[in-house]
């Protein structure tokens, strides 16, 4: 690999605390960026690059196959690892900084409906894979945090006396989050049991059974076999309990700035797609019970 997209890498690891996720797709990208631009046997001048080769990089990736979505994150990370090299005085401007991403459908998140929650979140038993599940799970829904903020808690960051978790969010931003009733009840169990596993001097708020701090993937893949086991029969995966999060409480609530803060935006219109959730269940609440929608149904 390149040292210099080597260097960013690490800066967005290091510096900037961005997620294995996160990192995992800039480097994929910024490999397409170097595999069209080295030729065998010499370098990359990066400060050679210019937008016509960026253009060029987005049309090979689209006729690659690439969707509209894959392409803009293409070039954020581009973009990115270019205003990187800017600071670092590797170039003296941005090829890829007034080039257009192409324009793609918003996809509404998915969500759980709250009788589907209340089935994941009942776990039975009170073995210690049970407990720690089930505080995982309601920490998940009472607080909607990220994959990558939960596992990344300490024990230190939990307070339930005062019902509050201090999440380290994306860009190292620090919010302080409410932890639900339910969600208080489930974590106090689970660290009455947690030295039965927690290594020494181990300070992961949620440990596997060697000691050591849970993996993105142990959660994944223990949260869709957890759901399985309570009879939904559909994919379960973390994100989809900080959709229903954020879903639920603006329908509750309709404050969008509250629900803005508690996600850890930045930008208020990526919170605006739950509004667009939040009316189309009233639209279908509306066509199902209004008089006048069902004549009109039924007339059509």
């Amino acid at each position: 690999m390149d040292p210099h997209i080597q260097a960013y890498l690490d800066h967005l690891s290091q510096e900037r605390v961005c997620s294995p996720h996160t990192i995992s797709n800039y480097r994929r990208d910024l490999i397409h960026l170097q595999t069209l631009l080295l030729f065998p046997g010499s370098d990359i001048d990066w400060s050679r690059v210019n937008a016509h080769d960026i253009r060029a990089l987005v049309a090979t990736r689209h006729r690659a196959g690439s969707g509209g979505r894959s392409l803009q994150r293409l070039l954020s990370s581009v973009r990115g690892f270019f205003n990187y090299l800017l600071r670092e005085g590797v170039v003296g401007a941005n090829p890829a900084q007034g080039i257009r991403s192409p324009k793609t459908s918003r996809h509404l998140p998915e969500v759980l409906d709250v009788d589907d929650i209340g089935r994941l979140l009942a776990i039975p038993g009170d073995s210690l894979p049970a407990i720690r599940d089930r505080a995982i799970l309601e920490l998940f829904y009472s607080s909607g945090l990220r994959l990558a903020e939960l596992i990344a808690l300490d024990c230190a960051q939990l307070d339930l006396m005062d019902g509050m978790v201090r999440v380290l969010g994306k860009g190292r931003r620090v919010r302080q989050v409410p932890v639900g009733a339910k969600a208080r009840e489930a974590l106090t169990v689970w660290l009455q049991r947690r030295d039965q596993w927690a290594a020494a001097g181990e300070t992961a708020l949620f440990v596997a059974r060697h000691g050591r701090r849970l993996t993105p993937r142990n959660i994944q893949k223990r949260m869709a076999r957890r759901a399985l086991a309570q009879g939904l029969e559909r994919h379960v995966y973390p994100h989809l309990l900080r959709h229903s999060f954020a879903s639920h409480m603006l329908e509750s609530s309709q404050d969008l700035r509250a629900v803005q803060e508690l996600l850890g935006h930045v930008d208020i219109s990526t919170t605006q797609i739950y509004t667009h959730l939040d009316y189309q269940h009233l639209a279908k609440v509306y066509d199902a019970a209004h008089p006048r929608a069902r004549r009109r149904k039924q007339n059509s």
